[in-house]
């Protein structure tokens, strides 16, 4: 019985981490858009209370099964998260880095393109696509089956690649970064990283702006190697400028939501 209440801590603590760096990092670069681009979200407020409600239940999907491997790692040895230093040689700490994110954005991509067939579409990855157009709120908006689609993979993948408790946490850390930065409806990175060779191999906003806009492109979350392998990769996209970001973009997206979700 001490035991199971340990884990429920655990599982609960996590969860507020996750929803509090939610808010954090979310409202950072909020903030950080009515600076840069003033005026860029007028008029969505109903759509960015949408965004928080479902990305706090995403925040609650994430974080117990989080918790559970946490209390288990601390407890009882699990997974294959380590924190001597010396237990692999020091080059092996930025290719585990390299592993986790690719595996991730392996499994994100082929998940997120199962979310786009159509009945799945309707039933779970429509409420990602309500937010029309996404904001810096948006990253974990997602309705609670596609929520555990995304909540799995980094607890299924410290059972099997070996990792620094430091460098997870800069994965942790990316991945935030990441989810927030690709939906802020502009583009952060500068435009010699966005259009230069680096550009060509990673996702930022501009990536992914074009698959908000089509729907049937640009799936991946970090690497463009799936979408330029499989095909699905249909270059950067553009950006409404303030002040009709909202209406260019709902008019497009009716179009493409309609025929895409076979209604």
């Amino acid at each position: 019985m001490l035991g199971s209440s340990h884990i429920a801590l655990s599982a609960l603590a996590m969860t507020l981490i996750v929803g509090v760096r939610y808010l954090l990092t979310s409202g950072m670069f909020a903030w950080l858009t009515d600076k840069v681009r003033p005026g860029l979200y007028k008029g969505m407020k109903p759509q960015i209370g949408r965004e928080i409600r479902w990305s706090l239940y995403s925040a609650a999907i994430y974080g117990i099964p989080t918790g559970v491997v946490a209390w288990g790692w601390q407890n009882h040895g699990w997974t294959q998260v380590y924190t001597d230093w010396s237990a692999y040689p020091l080059c092996y700490l930025p290719v585990s880095v390299i592993a986790y994110l690719f595996a991730h954005d392996t499994w994100f991509y082929w998940t997120h393109r199962w979310m786009h067939q159509p009945r799945w579409f309707r039933i779970a990855h429509a409420v990602h696509h309500d937010s029309r157009p996404p904001t810096a709120w948006a990253a974990m908006s997602f309705h609670p089956i596609e929520a555990l689609t995304g909540a799995i993979v980094i607890p299924m993948l410290v059972f099997v690649i070996p990792i620094h408790a430091a460098m997870l946490g800069l994965v942790l850390g990316i991945m935030t970064l990441m989810g927030v930065t690709n939906h802020m409806g502009w583009e952060l990175f500068p435009r010699w990283l966005v259009h230069g060779p680096l550009g060509k191999g990673l996702i930022t906003a501009s990536h992914h702006q074009h698959h908000h806009a089509r729907y049937t492109c640009n799936y991946g979350l970090y690497f463009r190697f799936w979408d330029r392998l499989c095909g699905t990769d249909k270059g950067l996209g553009e950006f409404p400028a303030t002040g009709s970001h909202k209406g260019q973009a709902n008019a497009a997206l009716d179009a493409a939501r309609s025929a895409h979700s076979g209604s």
